[in-house]
């Protein structure tokens, strides 16, 4: 180390906001697909929320695992609400 290389300083960091809460449902969801649905019925709508800072601002996406992505009796639409 060369000593004339080297500085000190006071730096003030303000944190806004910490991703201290992760996404939950917005409801407690159970649903039932009767044996009589129709193709492309829907059979059930779901949300999310998080309570982190921005209010309104999160975007969430949904996913089917891969083995239910594979079953092609079910699939998943964004509706970008």
């Amino acid at each position: 180390e060369n000593p004339a290389q080297i500085g000190r300083g006071y730096v003030a960091i303000t944190i806004l906001d910490i991703n201290d809460n992760a996404p939950e449902f917005a409801m407690e969801y159970e649903t039932t697909v009767c044996e009589n649905a129709q193709p492309g019925q829907v059979i059930q709508k779901i949300s999310a929320i998080d309570k982190d800072d921005p209010p309104n601002g999160h975007q969430f996406y949904f996913s089917l695992t891969t083995e239910a992505a594979n079953n092609h009796n079910f699939t998943l639409q964004d509706n970008k609400g």
